[in-house]
């Protein structure tokens, strides 16, 4: 499929690795152009001249901590006008809700909340004016049905889901969509973590971790993130126009749910 975006200009934050990753090799292979934000210079580089040497595409990387402001200010003026955003950071850390201070909500909250809403803000006017725009949030699985282990993570990121409810309705007039993607367990770093903190609590290796895990899901497997690119260029493409303010799980039918 045609996805009528080539020549478009994409900011894919936190992309040199796992789903952001996944995003921007997707959005490349369909001859996007590139600004690649991670807070590690190397392997953003790595993955960027990947990208250039296998699609062509004109790649910007810009190694800075998104979640910080001056982080912020250098990506957002090497992106200059851009198509499409798509958001990303990692999640914070697993525990108990006895075990996080006010700061630790805090610095959960401008990661995963208002990081995301920040960039937003900064690229949407320009967006309404040139009257097209995509941006894709990667949210978690977890503001569908919440995670015990990662209250941090659903407190900040349903806080998200619910700024993108009612703005995706303000923009969407001018020919820009605002939707979330909701990752389930995908074979990334952030898994393994994960993976590994269960097995040090369970008296486990991580590979039997991994194996229960596995056997949780109806798909039998984690995801891809090669799988979760897809579904992210898709709804930065042409054709998602008429797709607005929704919540989308990849998540291998780990959410039981009717609705």
């Amino acid at each position: 499929m045609d996805l009528g975006i080539r020549g478009r200009r994409a900011l894919v934050c936190a992309s040199s690795k796992g789903l952001g990753l996944g995003c921007a090799q997707a959005l490349a292979a369909a001859g996007v152009d590139l600004v690649m934000n991670a807070r590690g210079a190397e392997a953003l580089e790595t993955a960027a001249e990947g990208l250039r040497a296998a699609h062509g595409v004109a790649v910007t990387a810009v190694a800075a901590d998104i979640t910080t402001e001056d982080g912020r200010a250098a990506v957002l003026a090497a992106a200059g006008d851009v198509d499409i955003l798509v958001t990303n950071a990692g999640g914070p850390p697993p525990g108990l809700w006895s075990d996080w201070s006010r700061a630790d909500f805090l610095a959960a909250l401008d990661a995963n909340m208002l990081t995301p809403i920040a960039l937003m803000q900064a690229v949407l006017p320009g967006m309404m004016e040139r009257g097209w725009g995509r941006v894709v949030n990667i949210t978690s699985q977890s503001v569908k049905a919440p995670i015990p282990v990662l209250g941090l993570s659903n407190a900040a990121r349903t806080g998200l889901t619910g700024f993108v409810a009612g703005t995706a309705r303000q923009v969407a007039g001018k020919g820009v969509t605002i939707n979330n993607l909701l990752p389930g367990v995908h074979d990334t770093d952030r898994a393994k973590g994960l993976d590994a903190a269960e097995a040090r609590r369970a008296g486990i290796d991580p590979a039997e971790a991994r194996r229960r895990r596995e056997a949780t899901l109806p798909t039998g497997r984690y995801g891809t993130a090669a799988e979760f690119g897809a579904a992210c260029a898709f709804l930065c493409s042409m054709h998602a126009g008429f797709i607005v303010g929704q919540n989308i799980l990849l998540d291998g039918g780990a959410t039981n749910a009717t609705i």
